[in-house]
């Protein structure tokens, strides 16, 4: 199958790296080509656009930052449309608004291109494992028909609805991050400055019922102080923004929601956008030694 990638970050390049141990045939873009050399290297095709990529395949898949990006790399100068022929699939695994992604989705059907709205659940270290979830909006059909392409770079693609429900799911699973790694900081912050030692007691927690994916994935990294970026916080930030918006667009409170994007909003006004999300441990710190 030929199949083209755009987007080659933090978790589009090892995403794209099991498409090409696959064997498949694979057209890929960036906007800093340097991040496609090892790809290249391994047989790639690197392209000067994403209408490049588009000329060659069949599938296309994007993993960009936001919404801007998204719209520019598929309805822009060079985009994607202008090289996509009929029948073509975009699969986007962005964290979008479910809007844009309605959006698109529309602006492909008008030049009879399918797409999938099919965020992951997981960081950059499950994207080099190949433990990737896709949370997967739009016709079911062509879900299933997409469906062991799906596992050649995660453990599973679940099904949530038609187009936007899987941005929508994304969202609100983000929502959940964020609030627990959140507890976790803010907790481990004040067991340590009670004097309790942070490594025995996240042993503790790990092992009842506050436990949590976060406290797994996350705890050793609040420990040692790791804050180099699996999942930057303005990242984080970004999609807890679009949740707020979805929430708002329903007539929904969500007060936990609305408490966690202050606190991000406040770890990256502090200089910590960049970092892992963990950075949120910064703050806590200054706080209770301020």
């Amino acid at each position: 199958m030929l199949i083209g990638f755009i987007g080659l970050g933090t978790m589009g390049l090892p995403m794209a790296s099991h498409l090409v141990d696959q064997g498949h045939t694979l057209y890929v873009y960036n906007r800093t080509k340097a991040k496609a050399q090892t790809l290249a290297d391994r047989g790639a095709i690197v392209c000067s656009s994403p209408q490049e990529v588009a000329n060659h395949v069949d599938v296309i898949f994007t993993m960009v930052t936001a919404d801007t990006a998204l719209r520019e790399v598929v309805l822009g100068k060079d985009g994607l449309l202008e090289g996509a022929k009929a029948g073509t699939v975009l699969i986007d695994s962005s964290t979008v608004s479910p809007e844009t992604s309605k959006q698109i989705a529309l602006a492909c059907q008008q030049h009879e291109i399918s797409m999938l709205d099919a965020p992951v659940s997981g960081s950059e270290p499950h994207a080099i494992e190949g433990s990737l979830t896709f949370i997967v909006g739009g016709e079911k059909s062509l879900y299933e028909k997409m469906h062991d392409l799906f596992l050649t770079m995660g453990k599973a693609a679940i099904y949530m609805g038609p187009q936007g429900s899987g941005a929508q799911t994304k969202l609100a699973i983000n929502a959940i991050v964020a609030i627990n790694l959140t507890a976790l900081a803010e907790s481990l912050t004040l067991a340590t400055k009670a004097g309790i030692d942070p490594e025995t007691f996240l042993q503790v927690v790990q092992s009842g019922g506050a436990n949590s994916r976060m406290a797994e994935y996350k705890g050793i990294k609040l420990l040692n102080h790791d804050f180099q970026p699996q999942f930057a916080t303005s990242l984080l930030l970004k999609d807890l923004r679009l949740a707020g918006t979805m929430a708002s667009e329903l007539a929904m409170p969500t007060p936990l929601l609305a408490i966690v994007r202050e606190l991000m909003q406040t770890a990256v006004a502090s200089g910590y956008g960049d970092e892992d999300m963990t950075s949120i441990l910064k703050c806590y710190e200054q706080w209770a030694n301020g």
